[in-house]
């Protein structure tokens, strides 16, 4: 079953004219795609910057509104014109981490009030400071952390404080936009294992935009491949890597550094 479907969405930008006797110009950012997403799955979304991986995932999560057709999560279609009251059963199915960790977290709020903004913000009852200690450790973080400021933190560590924030309040989706890019190898190593603990304690579905093919490679069921706004090969993360069809996956795939064996 498909928890999340897209149907012919698009998303065209106005071109700011140059001068006054210039035609008003429209981009296209994504071409009119499809899109499922099984529930319990994992799907990475690669391409080069551009391609419209981003452009994607806002639509898909309501945060932009497509020139033309149709998101629906479970079933039901997300109104990205809506208020955001209206959204607020979208904003419980989902999470997202974003890529730059010191971007991302509010410096004037504790790790504790971070993790802890989603429960409050989506009206979700219970004990929220025990929810936020218990997430924390899930994360690999202590607990008494969550007294701390974010300068206070390192990169890793930060990057654990805005994933327990997308999980915070138990969304069945988790969607990542490049969130292990900004880190350093032994980090980056560190939080993939995370997120593979993640999905095997858990039933999330998990949507990942990553320009790492060894992270979509290690997290990802599904593979979607992106080039000027349109989706230009998908298939099993087995089958795509190993026997891309599309001229374009090559060049990706041909590109990735190989160190060459020692003779």
């Amino acid at each position: 079953m498909s928890l999340i479907e897209a149907r012919g969405l698009s998303r065209d930008f106005f071109v700011p004219k140059r001068s006054t006797f210039e035609r008003t110009r429209t981009q296209t950012a994504l071409a009119p795609t499809d899109l499922d997403v099984v529930e319990g799955s994992s799907v990475g979304i690669i391409g080069e910057s551009g391609s419209g991986k981003s452009t994607l995932i806002r639509l898909l999560l309501g945060l932009d509104r497509p020139t033309a057709g149709t998101v629906s999560v479970d079933g039901r279609t997300v109104d990205a014109g809506a208020s955001a009251k209206s959204l607020h059963w979208l904003r419980r199915e989902t999470g997202l981490v974003f890529q730059d960790p010191y971007a991302s977290l509010d410096p004037r709020m504790s790790a504790g009030q971070i993790v802890a903004e989603p429960l409050w913000a989506l009206d979700i009852e219970g004990d929220h400071r025990a929810r936020v200690r218990e997430v924390l450790a899930q994360v690999g973080l202590e607990p008494e952390m969550a007294e701390r400021y974010p300068h206070e933190f390192s990169g890793g560590q930060r990057q654990r404080i805005a994933l327990a924030r997308a999980i915070v309040h138990r969304p069945r989706i988790l969607v990542g936009d490049e969130p292990l890019s900004a880190l350093d190898v032994t980090v980056r190593a560190q939080i993939l294992e995370l997120l593979i603990e993640l999905r095997r304690t858990t039933d999330l579905t998990l949507v990942l935009v990553s320009h790492d093919i060894g992270v979509v490679q290690n997290l990802c069921d599904t593979v979607v491949v992106m080039k000027d706004g349109a989706i230009v090969e998908r298939g099993t993360t087995h089958d795509v890597l190993l026997r891309p069809q599309h001229d374009y996956t090559k060049a990706l795939l041909s590109a990735i550094p190989v160190i060459p064996s020692a003779s």
